[in-house]
């Protein structure tokens, strides 16, 4: 006869403050005991450092978000960023991106920062504070598509070699990554278009993994506890995010200052301030982000020489030194010549930029009240 283990294995998790109770205590699996699908995926991803894990079945999106981002593409509400048009169908269906897809897992990493830059110093949005969450992500996803292709019990493992049906991204494929997210229970889609986790709030990277194979459980999603609160859009400088209009990339600040590669916008100019790369503002005034706890992921983390850089250094920053100080950093999408840009318009304009553009930490004053309930 088997012996049964005195107690339970939970997952001793570094996230576990940011997770709804039943992920808290997430059984890991024990060997030659059965254990659920879909509890062993999501032990197995919060064990591997994520901070959030949900699954959805593979399907066509809803009608409604099919018609708001065709809507949105006919519009030109993306601006220059011409690749959102391309495979729309794709998007809009998973099982055309990858055929056999069955069920797609939805997972969350924690970018919190837990040191920010210098007040009166240049800023970044705090995504870019460490090495290029691409990566990160990804190599993590493949670790657990792995752990995944092992699962018992069935006839015979999942071969990751079969090819047909599976596949991980993290912002670089045709998927609606935070429409899946919702779908896979992780929280909701706030007015400020980013994706809000219960007590725990916005700033995350997010990631999927297509499973060629259904589960024994999904999660459904929930419904939207921003309740009457538009803090987020009364905080956007450039009204790019209004209530009941669609999100314009090309008023956003984060757009004019990353993926822009003509000159900024005369409205960007006037309200940047000290940011030079991104921006937070929608996220620092949420009052779910009072919440966020800073991540542990030491690849996230800035490096002492990012912290230390001044408003002199930045201005007198060389091509050498921006690869030296971004190796292997998410700041590179925006290239040095833009980089560069940015930081001579910050400092042509540096009289101009209204008391929004300080970026503060979520859990500041502003935050004082409690999230309002629907």
């Amino acid at each position: 006869m088997r012996n049964k283990p005195n107690k339970a294995h939970t997952l001793p998790s570094p996230y576990a403050p940011l997770l709804r109770p039943a992920e808290q205590a997430a059984p890991l699996p024990i060997q030659g005991e059965p254990v659920g699908e879909a509890a062993f995926i999501k032990a197995s991803a919060l064990r591997l450092g994520f901070s959030a894990v949900g699954i959805a079945k593979a399907a066509p999106v809803d009608a409604a978000t099919a018609a708001t981002l065709r809507h949105w593409l006919a519009t030109g509400s993306e601006a220059d960023m011409a690749y959102m048009a391309n495979n729309l169908e794709k998007r809009l269906d998973p099982r055309l991106l990858v055929p056999g897809v069955r069920s797609i897992v939805s997972l969350a990493m924690n970018y919190t920062p837990a040191q920010t830059i210098p007040e009166g110093e240049y800023q970044l949005a705090a995504y870019a504070y460490g090495k290029d969450y691409h990566d990160v992500m990804k190599a993590r996803l493949r670790e657990l598509m792995a752990v995944i292709a092992s699962l018992q019990p069935r006839p015979r493992p999942l071969s990751l070699r079969e090819g047909t049906g599976w596949g991980c991204f993290v912002d670089t494929a045709p998927v609606l990554e935070r429409y899946w997210a919702v779908q896979a229970g992780l929280g909701w889609t706030g007015r400020n278009h980013q994706l809000i986790i219960p007590r725990a709030g916005s700033m995350f990277f997010l990631g999927e993994i297509f499973l060629p194979c259904e589960v024994d459980a999904y999660d459904h999603p929930m419904p939207s506890r921003c309740g009457n609160c538009h803090r987020c859009l009364d905080a956007c400088p450039t009204h790019a995010i209004r209530e009941g209009e669609p999100f314009d990339a090309h008023r956003c600040l984060s757009y004019q200052l990353i993926e822009n590669r003509r000159q900024l916008s005369p409205e960007a100019c006037r309200v940047m301030g000290d940011t030079i790369y991104g921006c937070d503002r929608c996220q620092t005034v949420c009052p779910w982000n009072r919440f966020a706890s800073p991540n542990t992921e030491t690849a996230f983390q800035p490096s002492p020489d990012l912290l230390a850089m001044t408003k002199k250094d930045w201005q007198r920053l060389t091509a050498d030194d921006y690869r030296r100080l971004f190796k292997g950093s998410a700041v590179k999408r925006a290239k040095y010549e833009g980089l560069m840009r940015n930081i001579e318009a910050a400092q042509q304009h540096r009289h101009c930029g209204d008391p929004a553009a300080r970026i503060s930490h979520p859990g500041g004053k502003e935050l004082e009240e409690e999230p309002q309930k629907p």
